[in-house]
């Protein structure tokens, strides 16, 4: 049972007024976790690569840390504004490739709430072509709720989410709410069938559940 499609009153006040709080004291979910990404780099810092890389803060800062750094996007908004971002970096570029046109070696390959935009069995086989040995793997994704678990994680999500809004941003923001700038999918398959995935292409993957309705998955070729 997923809370989010809970249809009682009480329920669906409560949370209208979760999101209208959590719209007043905005933080992005997806940034959050750019410090867990910076946290686990490999050892060899040559080339890291961001799939869906959008407004290219994390490409700039992996351009800080290895030779090169490349962000791809398909949405040109994203691309002009990440292009924009990493100006003032000679080893950062931004382009439009798709991930099956791209070439390795990489020693880093970086998704962020991008994995469920894509063919899950099709993405994970080309990162793995493209990773060099030693190469790392590192994912902050999304799941579709389907367990009594995943809807705990969901709930601890809900609960935890206007604390942390407070932290970071504890002024509040005047207005509604704001929509993301980025396109935005539902993810289709649940934590479970995302884990035996990822473990029939890369045995011996890391993956686990987080607050702020993500998951990591790390992996070393």
């Amino acid at each position: 049972m997923d809370i989010r499609l809970v249809e009682h009153p009480l329920v669906k006040r409560a949370v209208e007024g979760l999101h209208t709080f959590n719209s007043r004291h905005p933080w992005s979910h997806n940034d959050h976790f750019h410090r867990w990404i910076l946290a686990n780099l490999p050892a060899r810092r040559g080339t890291a690569i961001d799939i869906g890389c959008g407004q290219g803060d994390l490409v700039a800062q992996l351009a800080t840390r290895f030779d090169r750094a490349r962000g791809t996007d398909l949405d040109a908004g994203m691309r002009a504004e990440a292009t924009r971002r990493c100006a003032h970096l000679p080893n950062a570029t931004i382009d439009g490739s798709q991930l099956a046109d791209l070439d390795g070696p990489a020693d880093l390959i970086t998704m962020v709430a991008v994995l469920h935009h894509l063919d899950v069995e099709q993405a994970l086989v080309d990162v793995k072509r493209l990773l060099a040995p030693g190469g790392r793997f590192l994912v902050v994704g999304l799941a579709a709720p389907a367990s009594i678990r995943d809807t705990a994680w969901d709930v601890a999500s809900a609960v935890t989410n206007p604390l942390i809004g407070l932290i970071k941003h504890p002024r509040p923001v005047p207005g509604g709410p704001v929509p993301p700038p980025f396109p935005v999918r539902d993810p289709q398959f649940s934590f479970d069938e995302l884990q035996a995935m990822v473990h029939s292409v890369m045995p011996g993957a890391e993956m686990r559940r987080r607050l702020a309705f993500r998951h990591t998955i790390r992996w070393t070729k």
